[in-house]
């Protein structure tokens, strides 16, 4: 194959342009490095008319609902998903670990729940509660004034809770309860679960002139037109552009590895250009992997050398190893008091309005940590089809089964709204024997080695999904609903999702002091190779009960400052 090289030569290349290699972007180039983006899929900018989904009606799509590219549904903003044709990876002795990919500018950035927590004081020091895992190397004091400056930068509502484990930080105002939020406030207290107005990384008040304010649309998973929500390109790179950065973006790029020189140390990296089919060389003082905790770990081990045998910054053989995903479970019923609702906008942000944070003390129950709730209902926009089964809500109140026509539209209009949900997200402990690896035997379209999983549930997490039901049903009968559907058992893990599925995977790239026993030090520096840094949640020791993504920013930018200043004592 032919490599083409570019005489270009650039102070940093960061592959991946999502949470943690949006925030690097946008830090270096403000400091006025030359920075290479490189992102394995194509450019976007939610802003465009010729990409943008928003506003769009159901009947609008040619497909009537049938399966897409796009892995939720035909307007969601998601390029990729769990399974990629030509992108195939493998499981060994029974694993079944779903890898999300996302492969557009901006990366999964573009659909997520906007859910922004910090991880407070105890989630960095696990270990000293309970004895599992290993505590990381920082604490919450050390990333306190990035996610200050995360809060300030890109913006999120909530309220201030003095609460130890969901630390205050900077906030918009949140929105009001919905009413089958209100409901679910009522039932949760009664049950004494904890209830706090979400903390979601939308704008409920403006920031700057360059981002609009949400008007409750209720889409954030198309990515917002007007940019009120946080997504990386329209947040970070697009301003840092704006402000004169030196940013040079490479799209539809799928990196091969990272280069060295005879001496292990890093020069740059390799990538097939998805449009030629060409290969490239990109030359740089310092490499960023923010490709995401899988890809970068890919990466690093198909980047093997006479410096590197074991694949680049491996000596510990630890890179892809503690692989860890959310838990996640979920539950709904049907509430005859939300039946035949006058019908009004209440789309409201996209995502919930409250919150509830793990509550408990884990001393008494049999898994040691916690889970948080997310609450969903509501009258959003009706998708191509009722998303429930109208049979069944007609068996709890003694109707006639069956119907079309007006009988239907009536069916429909009257439960609209009627069914609430309640979804468990907790934390798994790490474990070393979960990882992923170069399978030996199979490659990609571009014939790049692709990876193979190896990852069970411990009872920990199996315990944990139990507890998530029992919450439910109580929480859910609490508000007057009838459990829809059975109650998963033990032989289906109580309902636990298999790995994967939540799309928070960390951990493949430990942070800690010792290179015997992690990957990169505590400012995501590898070991290894000084000049290479990972700043997608690869680095994460443990994962909380909390979503990543405002971690993944902190860090970054953390590290981001970290690089500045090496540059500036000429250390690169």
């Amino acid at each position: 194959m032919q490599i083409i090289e570019p005489q270009k030569n650039y102070d940093v290349i960061i592959v991946g342009s999502g949470a943690g290699g949006g925030m690097a972007t946008k830090a270096l180039a403000d400091a006025g490095l030359k920075v290479a983006v490189v992102e394995a899929g194509p450019f976007f900018d939610p802003a465009d008319p010729k990409t943008q989904t928003q506003f769009k009606w159901p009947y609008e799509s040619p497909r009537r609902g049938a399966n897409t590219q796009r892995a939720f549904d035909e307007f969601d903003m998601a390029y990729g998903g769990w399974d990629i044709e030509g992108e195939p990876y493998n499981q060994v002795n029974g694993s079944s670990f779903h890898w999300f990919r996302s492969r557009m500018l901006g990366g999964r950035t573009n659909h997520w729940g906007k859910i922004s927590l910090r991880f407070g004081p105890r989630d960095f020091k696990s270990k000293d509660r309970d004895g599992l895992g290993e505590n990381w190397p920082i604490g919450y004091e050390d990333l306190k004034p990035y996610y200050d400056k995360v809060d300030q930068l890109i913006g999120v509502f909530g309220s201030k809770e003095n609460m130890e484990t969901e630390p205050d930080g900077f906030f918009l105002p949140p929105p009001k309860p919905r009413l089958h939020e209100l409901m679910y406030i009522n039932a949760a207290r009664k049950s004494k679960v904890t209830v706090i107005p979400s903390r979601l990384s939308i704008l409920t008040k403006r920031i700057n002139q360059d981002r609009g304010v949400c008007f409750y649309c209720n889409q954030c998973s198309r990515s917002c037109s007007i940019y009120a929500d946080f997504s990386s390109g329209s947040c970070l790179i697009f301003p840092a552009q704006k402000n004169g950065g030196q940013i040079d973006l490479f799209v539809n790029a799928m990196v091969k590895n990272v280069n060295v020189d005879k001496n292990g140390r890093a020069t740059g990296v390799s990538f097939i250009n998805k449009t030629d089919n060409k290969e490239y060389k990109l030359k740089a003082k310092v490499v960023i992997l923010a490709a995401s905790a899988c890809s970068s770990a890919r990466i690093l081990l198909n980047s093997k050398s006479t410096a590197h045998p074991n694949g680049l910054g491996n000596s510990s053989n630890l890179v892809g190893r503690y692989l860890h995903d959310s838990t996640g479970s979920d539950r709904a019923a049907f509430i005859p008091a939300l039946m035949d609702r006058k019908r009004y906008n209440e789309d409201g942000v996209g995502g919930m309005h409250v919150y509830s944070p793990w509550w408990l003390d884990n001393k008494n129950l049999d898994f040691p940590r916690g889970y948080h709730l997310e609450v969903w209902g509501g009258m959003g926009m009706p998708s191509y089809g009722t998303g429930f089964n109208l049979d069944d809500l007609n068996k709890h109140l003694g109707l006639e089964l069956g119907g079309y026509g007006n009988r239907l539209r009536e069916d429909v209009k009257r439960f609209h709204g009627a069914v609430v949900g309640i979804s468990g997200r907790g934390e798994a402990i790490a474990r070393k024997d979960n990882y992923c690896e170069i399978d030996p035997s199979t490659v990609d379209q571009w014939g790049i080695p692709v990876l193979r999983f190896h990852y069970k549930w411990s009872d920990f997490e199996i315990n944990q999904a139990k507890h998530m039901h029992d919450t439910f049903e109580e929480v859910l009968t609490n508000m007057g609903g009838k459990l829809l559907g059975d109650r998963p058992g033990k032989e289906k893990k109580y309902g636990l999702h298999n790995p994967g599925l939540i799309i928070h995977e960390v951990g493949t790239t430990r942070m800690g002091d010792d290179p015997k026993t992690s990957v990169v030090n505590r400012f995501e520096q590898m070991h290894d190779v000084d000049n290479v840094f990972i700043v997608d949640a690869g680095p994460f020791v443990s994962q909380a009960d909390k979503n990543p993504t405002w971690t993944i920013l902190a860090l970054a930018w953390r590290t981001s400052d970290y690089i500045i200043n090496e540059f500036k004592k000429q250390n690169f």
